[in-house]
């Protein structure tokens, strides 16, 4: 799997982790005031392992961030430093695709 489709999983997990998050929080915040004592109990539980999911989320985010911009700073410099050298690279992926689009 390329970089790209990568990276676009990756976000689409981070989202769906959002979803999730967010509709736990919603299910607690809307039986606050229902059940037993043990009930909650478990909501409060629940309640601070969503927080800290949520915290670990946001971290991942900007670790995930960082290291993307990191790439692409890397790869202009890259660019920048070797300009034919890249054109040549970008020339010769271009051709290997032509040629894989062209067989089907």
């Amino acid at each position: 799997m390329s970089p790209i489709g990568i990276a676009k999983e990756k976000e689409q997990l981070l989202d769906d982790v959002r979803d999730v998050l967010s509709s736990t929080e919603e299910l607690i915040n809307a039986t606050a005031d229902e059940g037993s004592q043990h009930s909650k109990e478990l909501r409060k539980r629940v309640a601070e392992k969503l927080k800290i999911a949520k915290a670990r989320l946001w971290e991942a985010e900007q670790a995930m961030v960082g290291k993307a911009k990191v790439a692409a700073k890397a790869t202009d410099q890259y660019v920048h430093d070797n300009p034919w050298k890249s054109v040549g690279i970008a020339a010769g992926v271009a051709f290997l695709l032509g040629m894989l689009v062209s067989r089907r």
